[in-house]
């Protein structure tokens, strides 16, 4: 079989190989071939449970050249007074229209449903068919590899007759249970416990099984338009300015909270965690009413009676059903090059900011020709799990932003383009000039901190 020629073969069409896949359309004139295993683009979102949300305002998620949902600021629920969170449903419908649009240009192949085997080849999932392709570069865009409960079952033993379900399984219940044990600390975890709330259970009627207590972002301090200079650009100064006047690590946490740049649900158990989710006031309110906290570690086995975790053990409630929302959506991986030879593997270059990221790698791919060029401007930063992550992340991010600001062309693209949370086409030169030597001044003491509490 005589294999088709392709510049670009995009393994995965989640939301960072679409970013990466945008870019190169909108400023190039290459051909793209992209496979995925999964029906529809979106990648997890395919699989997300129905009521989730973006935990950032719309207009910081997508695609570059086309804005996501219609950027009004919501007036009523967890979100009110801060910009609308795009749905489940309004995510996948996004990218389903945009992969038909990639397609009608006729300069993108799409296997659904498909299979990359290496060496070119295509292999479908439902059928015998393959195809061979001739690829000038490979771009892995699932080494994130992101999880969603309904991805994969419990680590965990479950005897026969507990009900333990995802997430998904809350959005069909119709009372068929008494009590709910929510297990995991992570976002998910906040979503299932809020859902239950916001639907009428009784928070006396949850029990929440955290193995730790994790630092969390206020949603507030990540808004755009009319609310950039307020927020964003805020929490850089703050939060910044938090470590170059700290003494130590834990001093820096102590000022970061009283400056409002981190919030933790129990105000009495210092977190160890850290994974850039975001809350509001009212959902951590919300959260709070939930009093039956369980920290004996992790989950080792649930039985009708009892659940064994690694400090000890805890009564069953009779009808209970228990939520896990122990996967790990975006585990921290070691870091690869992004660029090597003939193969690009798409990672965050700034904390937590993977569609971004996807379309910054794009773009330098398209404007710079020396490799290692490409590889410092593209130097990953690895997704953080733990609070000392914090500091590991930041001063990634501090060292990556030098570098950048070096170029003046690729702050210029950075400045328009609408993926890029931290600057604003609305600001003045002179504004953001002031912001830049302002957020240096501080950035270089801070470096120097964080590199101490890092050693």
């Amino acid at each position: 079989m005589k294999a088709r020629c392709t510049d670009y073969l995009v393994v995965g069409a989640g939301a960072m190989g679409m970013a990466f896949t945008d870019v190169l359309m909108q400023e190039s004139d290459v051909t793209i071939t992209i496979v995925d295993r999964y029906h529809q683009p979106g990648g997890h979102w395919n699989l997300a449970y129905p009521y989730v949300r973006l935990h950032q305002p719309s207009s910081f998620y997508g695609v570059n050249s086309r804005p996501l949902g219609s950027n009004r600021i919501d007036t009523t629920g967890n979100n009110k007074g801060l910009y609308e969170l795009a749905s489940k449903a309004e995510v996948c419908a996004y990218y389903d229209d945009l992969m038909r649009e990639f397609v009608s240009s006729g300069r993108v192949q799409y296997f659904p449903m498909s299979e990359y085997q290496g060496e070119g080849k295509i292999q479908s999932m439902t059928s015998e068919q393959c195809h061979n392709v001739d690829a000038a570069t490979i771009v892995d865009a699932t080494f994130m590899n992101v999880k969603v409960p309904s991805m994969a079952a419990p680590s965990y033993d479950i005897e026969d007759g507990v009900t333990c379900v995802p997430p998904n399984a809350l959005a069909s219940l119709r009372g068929d249970f008494k009590n709910y044990t929510v297990i995991g600390a992570g976002k998910t975890s906040f979503d299932a416990c809020l859902f239950l709330l916001d639907n009428g259970v009784s928070a006396n009627s949850i029990r929440w099984i955290k193995p730790r207590e994790s630092w969390l972002w206020d949603r507030a301090y990540a808004q755009s338009e009319d609310l950039f200079e307020s927020s964003i650009q805020q929490l850089s100064i703050l939060q910044t300015k938090s470590v170059a006047e700290s003494e130590s690590a834990e001093d820096f946490f102590v000022r970061a909270e009283a400056a409002g740049v981190v919030l933790r649900i129990d105000e009495d158990v210092k977190p160890t965690m850290f994974r850039c989710a975001t809350v509001t006031k009212t959902e951590i309110e919300k959260l709070r009413l939930i009093e039956n906290v369980v920290r004996l570690g992790r989950v080792q086995s649930i039985s009708t009676q009892s659940t064994r975790l690694d400090e000890g053990s805890v009564d069953n409630d009779p009808d209970t059903l228990f939520v896990d929302c122990t996967a790990d959506g975006l585990e921290r991986r070691p870091p690869e090059p992004v660029f090597a030879d003939s193969k690009i593997t798409l990672q965050s270059v700034r904390t937590c900011q993977q569609v971004f990221s996807a379309a910054f790698i794009a773009h330098v791919e398209l404007t710079e020709q020396d490799q290692a060029r490409k590889n410092v401007l593209c130097a990953p930063v690895p997704h953080p799990d733990t609070d000392t992550d914090y500091f590991r992340n930041m001063l990634a991010d501090l060292v990556n932003g030098l570098a950048w600001q070096e170029d003046l062309s690729l702050m210029e693209w950075m400045k328009n383009a609408r993926l890029d949370g931290f600057t604003s086409p609305r600001t003045s030169a002179e504004a953001d000039a002031a912001f830049m030597e302002d957020l240096q001044e501080q950035g270089m003491i801070a470096a120097e901190k964080l590199m101490g509490y890092l050693s």
